[in-house]
């Protein structure tokens, strides 16, 4: 394989792992929210669903064995109610979308199409369950690294 089709490889699989870490966030998502959001974590269930299964489709594609779910997932903090549920919901949404600007950055042609289009999903549905947005989806996790402290001008 080329070293281009590995990174696109590898950024497909880095996806697929995160789609599946969202199907299972959104199964606790949906038995801790409360029934006036229930719709939309089905939805966004259901969107992660889909995109997992397209991009094992895309990895078998590029002769990839495409990456099997784990039994289970550590939560990054525990989720005993819809108030804790919505949060959690924004943070897997947020983590989606940083796979998914790598993905952009590593695919070119369709592939990067349909992975910007994956991107702007899961930032609008992180800008729905947080109820606020964040200057650049998909880098939110790398914005929370700690600047390094200014030097004085000489």
């Amino acid at each position: 394989m080329s070293e281009a089709r590995d990174r696109v490889l590898d950024a497909l699989q880095a996806a697929l792992a995160a789609e599946h870490a969202a199907v299972y966030g959104y199964g606790v998502v949906g038995g801790r929210i409360g029934e006036e959001r229930r719709e939309e974590a089905r939805a966004g269930y259901d969107a992660h669903r889909a995109r997992r299964d397209a991009l094992a489709r895309a990895v078998r594609d590029l002769d990839g064995e495409p990456v099997a779910a784990a039994a289970g997932y550590a939560l990054p903090f525990p989720v005993p109610d819809p108030d804790a549920a919505v949060r959690f919901a924004a943070r897997l949404e947020d983590r989606v979308a940083g796979v998914y600007s790598d993905l952009v950055r590593a695919a070119e042609g369709e592939r990067r199409e349909h992975a910007a289009a994956a991107l702007r999903e899961a930032a609008v549905r992180a800008v729905r369950w947080r109820g606020g947005s964040v200057a650049f989806p998909g880098l939110a996790e790398r914005s929370a690294a700690p600047s390094p402290p200014a030097t004085p001008a000489a």
